[in-house]
C-alpha cells in the first residue's frame, strides 16, 4: 500500500495524486513492478524502513506493504 508522508502524517494518494498530470487515470500513482515509475528511488535509508521515493510533484511516497 503506497502512502504520501506529510511532516507529521500519511496521507492517502489519490488525496494528492488526483490532480498531478503524472498521475493515472484513476488519480493513482504510477507505481507498477515495485518501482514508482513517476517518481525517483531515495537512497540512504536507515534499516527496517519501508522503501521510499519522491514523486515528481516533490512529495515523498513509502510503499508500507
Amino acid at each position: 500500500m503506497l502512502v504520501v508522508m506529510m511532516k507529521d502524517q500519511l496521507l492517502a494518494p489519490n488525496a494528492v495524486c488526483q490532480t498531478c498530470l503524472m498521475a493515472d487515470q484513476g488519480g493513482q500513482p504510477r507505481f507498477h513492478h515495485g518501482r514508482l515509475t513517476c517518481g525517483r528511488s531515495l537512497t540512504n535509508l536507515q534499516a527496517g524502513q519501508p522503501p521510499q521515493y519522491e514523486c515528481q510533484m516533490g512529495f515523498k511516497i513509502a510503499d508500507i506493504s
